[in-house]
């Protein structure tokens, strides 16, 4: 039998691209600063936001909260955060209750 060289690290990169995901997570303040276009972009191109919530939350998320579930993508406002995932990345919440 020959040896083979299996490089898991481009592997694992390979299969990253084909899923479209970042694999980024971005950690940030919700208080208006930012544009909803910003949080829209990183959501689509497979970012996973986490967001300090400075201020009314319906008020700063208005602008990419509908646009971020009809894409397929789900929000979670815990404990002060708003946990923003893309299509695909679900957020458990089982545990809470």
């Amino acid at each position: 039998m020959g040896s083979f060289d299996l490089d898991l690290g481009a592997v694992e990169r390979e299969i990253s691209d084909e899923e479209g995901g970042s694999g980024e997570v971005v950690l940030g303040v919700l208080d208006g600063e930012t544009g909803s276009a910003e949080w829209q972009r990183l959501v689509r191109d497979g970012a996973v936001l986490v967001l300090s919530v400075d201020g009314d939350l319906n008020d700063l998320a208005s602008g990419f909260a509908r646009d971020i579930r009809d894409m397929g993508g789900h929000l979670v406002h815990f404990r002060g955060f708003l946990i923003v995932t893309p299509p695909g990345v679900l957020i458990d919440t089982d545990r809470l209750d």
